[in-house]
C-alpha cells in the first residue's frame, strides 16, 4: 500500500479554513483499513472518470458562448416559497415531510425527528467569500428560523454540499452530525465536537435521536483543497424512522449498486435524488435527470412507488446546461415512467404521501428554448443544446 502523506503542522496551521482538514491519525488509520480504500485512495463502486473528458478548449468554448451563458441563469427572480415557523410548527400529518431549501438542502421531517441534508446557507459555494459560483436565489428562511434539528447529514466534502458558514452556525447547537468517513476530519477543524459525530464508511449504520442512519454507495469523489488526495469519502444517505423510510443520493452517477441499496434498506416513502449538473463531459459523476428517474426505479424495486424530489438544481450554476432544464427533463422522464414527482418551490413543505406540488414554477423565468444539452459532435455546424422528445427517455437496461 503506498504510503499516505498529509501536510506538515506548520503548513496545516495556515491552510485556509474554508480548506478544512486533512484525516490524520487514528481516524487515517481507519480509512487505510476501509475495504473501500485502495492505492492511496478511496475507490468507486464502478470505474468513474474524475476529471472532464474530451477537449477542454472546446468544453470552454461552449461553456463561455454568450448565448449559453444567458441560458444558465434564471431571467427574473426565482420563486422561492417565504418559508415561515408556522409552516414547520404543525407536525406533518402523515408522519413524514420534506422541505427542499435549494440545490441538494432538504429538511426531512421524518416520524417527530427533524434531519437536515447537506445544509448550504452561504451566499457562494466557494472557499472565499468574494469568488466562487453565486446562488441564484436566497435561502427560503434564515438558518436560525428552521428550529432545533437532530441530525445534520452530509453527504460528501464539497463546497455546495459542506458549507464552513453553516457548519459553523450549527456547532452551537445540540444537533448530531452524520458523515462518511473522513469528512469529520473538516468538522473537527470547525468546532464540532467528536463526540457529536458519527462518522460512517460505506454500510455501517449508527443510531442518533431514535433514527437510524445508514451510508451507502456513491459513485463521485471528493475534496476541498488545492491537492484532491481522495482521503474523504462520499455516500448517499439510507434514514430509518420507527415509521418511514427515506434516502438522499447525495452527487453520484448512476451505477448498479441502486438496487442493491434498495433491496437492503427500502421500501422508500420518498427519494431525493440528484438530477443537475450532468454533463457530457463528465458523464460517470453525476446523473442527467432520465438516469435520475432510473435510479429511484432501481431504489424502489417490486415495492409501491414513493415519491421522487429532484435535487441538485436550480440553486447554483454548475454545468453547462440551461438552469431549467434538469425540472424539464425530470418532468418528462418521470411522466414516461408513470412516477410520482414532487416540483416544490424552494422552502415549499409537502408531505410525500399526500398531494405532491407538480407546478412547473420555473417556466415563467426560464430562457426560452431550454433544451437538453449534449457536448459538441464532429459535423456539427453550431455545437450546443438540441431538444426532442426521443432523446430524453427514461434510460433503460443496455
Amino acid at each position: 500500500m503506498p504510503r499516505t502523506r498529509s501536510l506538515p503542522p506548520r503548513l496545516r496551521a495556515l491552510r485556509p479554513e474554508g480548506f478544512g482538514a486533512d484525516p490524520a491519525g487514528e481516524r487515517m488509520a481507519r480509512i487505510r483499513r476501509s475495504p473501500n480504500f485502495a492505492d492511496g485512495t478511496f475507490q468507486n463502486p464502478v470505474g468513474a472518470r474524475m476529471r472532464p473528458s474530451g477537449s477542454m478548449a472546446e468544453f470552454a468554448k461552449v461553456y463561455f458562448r454568450k448565448e449559453e451563458r444567458a441560458r444558465r441563469s434564471p431571467l427574473g427572480t426565482v420563486p422561492v416559497h417565504a418559508t415561515t415557523v408556522a409552516d414547520l410548527a404543525k407536525p406533518p400529518v402523515s408522519g413524514l415531510r420534506l422541505t427542499w431549501m435549494g440545490h441538494s438542502t432538504v429538511l426531512a421531517e421524518i416520524d417527530g425527528r427533524r434531519v437536515l441534508f447537506d445544509p448550504v446557507w452561504g451566499d457562494r459555494c466557494s472557499p472565499f467569500s468574494f469568488a466562487g459560483p453565486k446562488r441564484l436565489h436566497p435561502a427560503p428562511l434564515p438558518l436560525a428560523a428552521l428550529g432545533p434539528v437532530d441530525v445534520v447529514v452530509i453527504s460528501h466534502d464539497h463546497y455546495d454540499h459542506l458549507d464552513l458558514p453553516t457548519i459553523k452556525a450549527l456547532v452551537g447547537t445540540d444537533t448530531a452530525f452524520a458523515v462518511p468517513l473522513g469528512v469529520g476530519a473538516h468538522l473537527e477543524r470547525w468546532g464540532v465536537p467528536a463526540d457529536r459525530l458519527h462518522e460512517l464508511d460505506w454500510n455501517e449504520s449508527a443510531e442518533a435521536a431514535g433514527i437510524r442512519l445508514t451510508a451507502t454507495p456513491a459513485r463521485h469523489f471528493c475534496g476541498r483543497g488545492l491537492r484532491n488526495q481522495q482521503h474523504t469519502l462520499w455516500a448517499s444517505w439510507a434514514v430509518a424512522g420507527p415509521e418511514h423510510r427515506i434516502y438522499h443520493s447525495g452527487d453520484t452517477g448512476y451505477f448498479p449498486g441502486f438496487k442493491d441499496i434498495g433491496a437492503e434498506h427500502g421500501p422508500f416513502d420518498a427519494t431525493m435524488i440528484q438530477i443537475g449538473a450532468y454533463s457530457e463531459y463528465w458523464p460517470d459523476i453525476h446523473m442527467t435527470p432520465a438516469e435520475g428517474v432510473r435510479a429511484h426505479l432501481d431504489l424502489q424495486g417490486d415495492e409501491p412507488l414513493g415519491a421522487l424530489l429532484p435535487i441538485h438544481w436550480g440553486t447554483f450554476n454548475l454545468a453547462p446546461h440551461p438552469w431549467a432544464e434538469p425540472g424539464e427533463w425530470t418532468m418528462d422522464a418521470a411522466r414516461q415512467a408513470g412516477q410520482t414527482v414532487a416540483l416544490p418551490r424552494p422552502g415549499e413543505p409537502f408531505e410525500p404521501a399526500g398531494t405532491v406540488p407538480a407546478d412547473p414554477w420555473w417556466q415563467p423565468v426560464a430562457a426560452p428554448g431550454t433544451q437538453p444539452w449534449r457536448a459538441p459532435q464532429p459535423g456539427d455546424a453550431t455545437p450546443g443544446s438540441v431538444r426532442g422528445d426521443q432523446e430524453h427517455p427514461v434510460a433503460t437496461e443496455g
